[in-house]
C-alpha cells in the first residue's frame, strides 16, 4: 500500500510511504523541495544536521539539496551571456527557494511532484523564464527522482544541474566504491589521482570529481551497515563528485551533469531550445545484506 500523507500546514510536509517494504520519504517543498530523509525498514539512509536545517539563513548540511542551473561554484562567482555579466553562488537557486506542489499518486507508487518556476529573483542572476518539475517516487528500496526542464524563452537555454545527496556513514572506512572512472581531479589542489575504490579518509576533506564517467551506474558498499547503495542515471549526467568532511559521518555521491564553471567554460553544458523540454532521471536503490 502507498500513501502520501501532508504533515504540516504552516510549513508543509510530505510524507511517501510503502507500507508494505516499510520505506519512507520526507519532502520540504518550501525548503528547495528538499528531501530530508529516506528510510528503508528501519534504517535512516540519509544524514541531516538537523540544527543547520532549522536555521534559514544557512545552507541545509544533508538531505538531497537540488542543484541548479549550476552545479559546484563559479570563479568569482560570475559568469558571462553575450555582453552582460551575472553572479550565480555555488550550486544556484533552487535549493533555496520554495517549490510548489503539482500533483501526487498512489497508484504504482508514492509519488510526489514539486515545481520551480523562474521569477524576478531567478531572473537577476539567471537571465531565462523555466520550470522545473522533480517527481519522487518510492517503492520498495528504490528511490526514483523523475526531472524536466522546460525552456520558456526565446533563446536557447544553457545550465548544468545536479543533487547532493548526503548519506549517513557511521564507519566511512567500512567503505567501498565502484565509480566509472579510473581518476579524479581533487578540487583543493586540482591535482589528478587514480582510483582504486577507496578513500583516504584521514584527510580533513575530500572533494573528488570524476569527469567523463564511462557509464551512468555507481556502487558504494558500506560492509558496517551491510547496505549497498545503487545510484544510477541517465546519459546526461556526465560527472560524479565524491565529497565527504573529518568527523561527520556522511558521506555525498552527487551526479552532475556538468562539472564546475561550465556555464563560463562550456564543456557538458546542458542547452534546452525555447520551448522546449529536457527530461534526466536519476534512480538510488537500496538493498541491506
Amino acid at each position: 500500500m502507498f500513501t502520501v500523507t501532508k504533515q504540516s500546514q504552516i510549513e508543509p510536509i510530505y510524507v511517501l510511504n510503502d507500507t508494505r517494504s516499510q520505506s519512507s520519504l520526507t519532502v520540504f517543498p518550501d525548503r528547495g523541495g528538499i528531501a530530508t530523509s529516506w528510510r528503508v525498514g528501519d534504517r535512516e539512509l540519509l544524514y541531516l544536521d538537523a540544527e543547520r536545517f532549522t536555521d534559514p539563513k544557512l545552507s541545509v548540511r544533508g538531505g538531497i539539496p537540488i542543484l541548479f542551473p549550476i552545479c559546484g561554484n563559479l570563479p568569482d562567482n560570475t559568469y558571462s551571456i553575450g555582453d552582460k555579466q551575472y553572479a550565480l553562488k555555488q550550486h544556484g537557486f533552487a535549493r533555496e527557494l520554495p517549490w510548489q506542489v503539482v500533483s501526487q499518486s498512489t497508484d504504482t507508487d508514492a509519488s510526489l511532484t514539486v515545481v520551480l518556476e523562474s521569477n524576478d529573483q531567478t531572473r537577476q542572476v539567471y537571465p531565462f523564464d523555466f520550470s522545473v518539475s522533480f517527481t519522487y517516487r518510492l517503492a520498495g528500496g528504490d528511490l526514483i527522482i523523475d526531472q524536466t526542464y522546460t525552456n520558456k524563452s526565446a533563446t536557447p537555454m544553457p545550465f548544468s544541474t545536479g543533487l547532493h545527496p548526503y548519506f549517513a556513514a557511521p564507519a566511512k572506512d567500512r567503505l567501498t566504491f565502484e565509480i566509472p572512472a579510473d581518476s579524479y581531479q581533487e578540487k583543493q589542489t586540482g591535482e589528478t589521482h587514480a582510483f582504486a575504490g577507496k578513500f583516504d579518509f584521514s584527510q580533513a576533506e575530500i572533494d573528488a570529481a570524476f569527469t567523463d564517467v564511462k557509464a551512468n551506474v555507481a556502487i558504494v558498499r558500506d560492509a558496517g551497515q551491510q547496505l549497498t547503495l545503487t545510484m544510477a542515471s541517465s546519459p546526461n549526467y556526465r560527472t560524479v563528485v565524491f565529497w565527504t568532511v573529518a568527523d561527520k559521518d556522511f558521506y555525498c555521491l552527487e551526479p552532475w551533469t556538468a562539472p564546475r564553471n561550465s556555464l563560463n567554460t562550456g564543456k557538458d553544458l546542458l542547452h534546452v531550445a525555447p520551448g522546449e523540454t529536457l527530461n534526466c532521471k536519476i534512480t538510488f536503490s537500496a538493498k541491506f545484506a
